[in-house]
């Protein structure tokens, strides 16, 4: 027999009944029932009842486990009576009666108990991230995580993609977020940089010949953490085709996200064909270039209902260049009570408030009630009904202005009007996903005025060189794309810019010249001038899927060594200062800041 175990502890059945057996695992739970000691024995696989009664020969030694404990037990297989089944457990049916017992690994009081669901702050859940990763429903995250990431590489192997590695020590490269810089020990005073991205490479690989192109890659960057990002280090699906167009690029990686889905989404539908948004449309009815379209609301333009009417907060707007009345629809939202709860919530999001008419009964007909109402007059409130597809008990809420000072409120707002007015939350248990297209390849700064790329500067412009040559910088846009599921924003991607003279020209709109690419661009562009293929990419974020997939809230619930808010490592004491020595080799010195 093995010297830890013959069995897992999820692998006895009741046809082992009788048989002499070895395990080999935690002690997750001690009961004593009458003096007979159960003990629930955990290991990666999962729980096997052993029991030891005074005639054990070790009944003694197994009064001294305590929690977390890892012994070794021999005994026989018994099966259980009928009533004290478990059905939960592939090991319900036996329990093994402990013949012989080892201590392998005695453990101390516990900062954090495995057993049961108990809250735990969140530094002390990483600071002990070896005893969280023990708790059942975070160890079976990061097991699925593992199998989605083995699931993602078949998947993209069935379809001709071959697996290439690309470098962790690079240059600096401006990606939108700041880059951890590694000191050179052999050329003081220079720097790599850790990658935020195989972006430059995996074309690199395009140019050199390799066709497709994937990796699970991991990305470097310096940013503040959110619940959807985590700070320092994420993995991606990171894939690349030559000779390819946007559209080929969706064939490709829809039936790997909806594989993905439906094979790890405990039976949630999943949307058969992706719908393609242009941006503009996905800002107008949703307010947001990542919407959750498990929400059906749709937001419409009315301006024309408050043109010259009688509430001369909304008609003097209109009278503005670039500004615009929005109405998100409310069915059964239809109440006061309702309407000024929406109110306030768009003034705790920094709005004045939200305009709103609701539709109640009023005899055998219905009426409109609420400020606007009264001002803006029945005929105007009737065509608005008429437009948004509304009837009594309903209600619209209604923004104004130029769209980009209140379209992420907008947008906010239309969730919570949907949430709050839903009876169940069955419309949850469910992906959605939708791929977000047509982004404007450029953006004004409202504050400077200056011109820059909105998306990615890589990207190919639709219409290309002519098109940056004779249109509007802000009329052009991009071969960029989102996939976006839930709400969640998983990847960008694009055709790229593979031609140097269209790249040069896309930099000079911005103001940036030749020798601006030259100097921070200089690798790619120049293999761009040895035959560049057409290519195309996109790099879903492995994190967010298993995030959704787990149903959880924060990326920490599926990574195994996550850093907290303030990106620290709490258990290797990361970051560490370097020794004095160790700054001496690399020719650094610390200035102390005040």
């Amino acid at each position: 027999m093995h010297v830890y175990r013959s069995h897992t502890c999820a692998e006895l059945t009741k046809a082992d009944v009788g048989k002499s057996i070895r395990l080999s695992g935690w002690v997750h739970r001690v009961r004593d029932h009458g003096g007979i000691l159960f003990i629930d024995l955990r290991d990666h696989y999962g729980i096997t009842q052993v029991l030891a009664d005074p005639d054990s020969p070790v009944f003694s030694e197994v009064e001294k486990v305590r929690s977390e404990w890892v012994i070794r037990i021999d005994g026989e297989v018994k099966a259980r009576d009928a009533e004290l089944v478990n059905p939960n457990i592939p090991t319900g049916e036996v329990e093994v009666f402990i013949r012989d017992m080892e201590v392998l690994g005695a453990a101390e009081e516990l900062p954090l108990m495995v057993f049961g669901d108990q809250e735990y702050p969140e530094e002390t859940r990483l600071k002990y991230r070896f005893l969280d990763l023990r708790r059942e429903k975070l160890h079976a995250n990061i097991v699925m995580r593992s199998r989605v990431i083995s699931s993602l590489r078949q998947r993209m192997t069935d379809q001709g993609f071959m697996e290439y590695q690309t470098p962790i020590l690079t240059a600096s490269s401006p990606e939108g977020a700041r880059d951890f810089l590694v000191p050179s020990r052999l050329h003081p005073g220079k720097f790599y940089a850790l990658p935020q991205a195989p972006q430059q490479f995996k074309q690199l690989l395009m140019v050199a010949g390799f066709d497709r192109y994937f990796q699970i890659a991991p990305c470097f960057r310096d940013e503040d953490p959110r619940a959807d990002r985590s700070p320092g280090e994420f993995y991606q699906l990171d894939m690349e085709m030559s000779f390819a167009t946007q559209e080929d690029v969706f064939q490709v990686i829809e039936p790997v996200m909806r594989g993905i889905f439906e094979e790890f989404g405990k039976g949630r539908p999943v949307t058969p064909d992706f719908p393609r948004i242009p941006y503009r449309e996905a800002m107008l009815k949703y307010g947001s270039d990542k919407p959750d379209l498990r929400n059906p609301l749709e937001m419409q333009i009315v301006s024309e209902h408050f043109a010259g009417s009688g509430f001369k907060i909304f008609a003097s707007l209109l009278e503005q260049d670039g500004t615009e009345i929005r109405a998100i629809p409310a069915p059964g939202g239809g109440s006061r009570k309702f309407c000024d709860r929406m109110n306030a919530f768009a003034q705790k999001e920094g709005l004045p408030g939200m305009g709103y008419i609701f539709w109640r009964a009023e005899g055998d007909s219905m009426e409109a009630a609420g400020p606007l109402a009264k001002n803006i007059g029945p005929e105007r409130t009737e065509a608005i009904r008429q437009q948004l597809g509304l009837g009594v008990g309903d209600a619209a809420f209604f923004l104004g202005g130029k769209p980009a000072s209140f379209e992420a409120v907008a947008g906010k707002a239309r969730n919570q009007v949907w949430a709050e007015t839903q009876p169940n939350e069955d419309w949850k248990n469910e992906f959605k996903f939708c791929w977000i297209v047509d982004f404007p390849m450029y953006e004004r700064d409202e504050e400077t005025g200056a011109l820059d790329f909105s998306h990615n500067p890589f990207s190919m412009p639709q219409g290309g060189l002519e098109a940056l040559e004779g249109t509007d910088p802000l009329e052009i846009l991009g071969y960029q794309y989102d996939i976006v599921c839930n709400g969640v924003e998983l990847s960008s991607g694009a055709v790229r810019n593979h031609k140097p003279e269209i790249m040069y020209k896309a930099f000079e709109v911005v103001g940036h010249d030749k020798a601006f690419v030259d100097e921070n661009f200089g690798g790619m562009i120049s293999a761009f001038k040895y035959g560049a293929p057409p290519h195309a990419g996109i790099a879903p974020g492995v994190d967010r899927m298993v995030m959704l997939l787990a149903d959880a809230d924060n990326l920490r619930d599926v990574i195994l060594f996550p850093m907290n808010q303030r990106a620290e490592d709490l258990m290797m004491q990361a970051p560490a200062p370097a020794t004095n020595a160790q700054l001496r080799e690399l020719g650094l010195r610390l200035i102390p800041q005040e």
